[in-house]
């Protein structure tokens, strides 16, 4: 049985050929670390899945597991450093490694960093076979098998080849009248946008750090959510535009691109009706918000604007438009100049960042056996976007795992958006 390719995996399998598309997920395990034991659980999960040995055919649009026995093994990280440097230079040297290349990859690398009383179990995988709920399901289960608790295997079977967009979703009269009146704003936002400025834009290198959220600032996040009456992803979108804006003073300056855009990636599980635990694979939508951030605008103020966009998107779907754009663009960049490919997403969806929004309390509940002691992600960027913020709320904890180009952003201009992204929440924290 094979599974057809959807427009996202298509388009990632493009990216891997500019550079590695891997995302990453890190979940913390309280004991010692038994390494035969953790390797059986591994492999034992993945046979018993079929998630081993993945062919995958670009040319017919198809994928196929082959299954049967899994060799993975796990790297054991060693040195002398602190346990989060090492976790992030591994990190950073993982989204870095590509899987493709051969005509059947075994799609998943696996990584330890160890503490005194704990270690931390990386997974990671080629982004175009799962979104992150798939690989919190996954890590979910090994990890129950690695604490000797038995855990059935998902009945019925796990579905490896799911239908495709195109099939699953129904596309309402209203929605793609919405999608065709929207699309010239769309086209004039992007327009209007600046460029963030790159020094090479053939150097696709993907850097990584990362940052923690305490309960207590992410409990007055919530609360004033309630009180603005706006998303925690709309706040979180407002926080990022004016930690970048500082390092987009230059747009001032300029006739017409005066705006700073930023992408939100959604989960379209649910608008594919689909499955969550027994559905593995790839199911994505995105869409952008843009705004002027001028100087001095209050995050009240700018978290408002930005729950007017999204609210608009949602009501409308636009962020199932994102598929049309990646098709087009799949078309359009084999026709130009290698040069000229990797200038175009830059060129034509100006983009700074983007934030991607996980909830592991909804899939691992606290009373759940083997809860995380912790779990944060990372993503490649691709050429999309520079910046990227993966957010993770894990018991009552918000782990922030930023992914950047160094073509784009230095180190030091990264430690400037976490420090501005920071200090702005604890803003909203000192208000009565």
């Amino acid at each position: 049985m094979a599974g057809k390719l959807n427009i996202f995996q298509k388009t990632m399998i493009q990216w891997n050929a500019l550079h590695p598309y891997n995302a990453i997920h890190v979940v913390r395990i309280r004991g010692q670390f038994d390494q035969a034991r953790l390797t059986r659980a591994i492999n034992s999960q993945l046979e018993c899945w079929g998630l081993t040995r993945i062919a995958i055919d670009e040319r017919k649009g198809s994928f196929h597991y082959h299954g049967g026995p899994a060799n993975s093994e796990i790297k054991v990280v060693q040195g002398e450093k602190d346990p989060h440097v090492a976790l992030r230079d591994e990190i950073e040297k993982q989204l870095n490694t590509p899987f493709m290349g051969k005509a059947t990859i075994d799609p998943f690398r696996f990584f330890v960093v160890q503490e005194q009383d704990a270690f931390y179990l990386g997974l990671v995988y080629c982004h175009l076979i799962s979104g992150a709920e798939c690989i919190i399901f996954l890590l979910k289960h090994v990890v129950t098998r690695y604490m000797d608790r038995d855990e059935p295997s998902l009945d019925p079977p796990l579905n490896l080849y799911p239908e495709s967009y195109c099939r699953l979703f129904k596309i309402n009269p209203k929605s793609l009248l919405m999608w065709l009146c929207t699309l010239p704003s769309f086209i004039s936002d992007l327009r209007k946008s600046c460029r963030p400025p790159n020094t090479n834009f053939e150097d696709h290198r993907v850097a990584f750090s990362f940052f923690s959220v305490d309960p207590e600032r992410l409990q007055s996040l919530i609360r004033t959510g309630k009180l603005w009456g706006v998303t925690l992803n709309d706040i979180f979108l407002a926080l990022l535009l004016t930690a970048i804006s500082p390092l987009a003073q230059d747009r001032v300056h300029e006739a017409r691109r005066k705006m700073i855009s930023i992408a939100s990636i959604v989960n379209i599980r649910r608008d594919l009706g689909l499955d969550i635990q027994n559905t593995f694979g790839l199911f994505l939508g995105s869409f952008i918000v843009t705004h002027a951030v001028p100087e001095g605008i209050h995050i009240e103020n700018l978290a408002e604007d930005i729950h007017r966009q999204t609210l608009r998107i949602k009501r409308s779907q636009l962020y199932m438009r994102t598929t049309l754009g990646l098709a087009l663009a799949r078309l359009l960049t084999p026709l130009f100049s290698p040069l000229a490919q990797n200038k175009f997403y830059p060129k034509y969806y100006p983009l700074w960042g983007g934030i991607t929004n996980v909830n592991i309390n909804t899939f691992w509940k606290h009373g759940d056996q083997g809860v995380p002691a912790d779990y944060f992600r990372a993503v490649s960027t691709g050429p999309v976007a520079p910046l990227v913020f993966s957010i993770t709320t894990v018991n009552d904890v918000l782990n922030i795992g930023v992914s950047f180009k160094p073509s784009v952003f230095s180190r030091e201009d990264v430690d400037r958006i976490i420090a501005a992204f920071s200090n702005s929440l604890d803003t909203l924290r000192d208000r009565p």
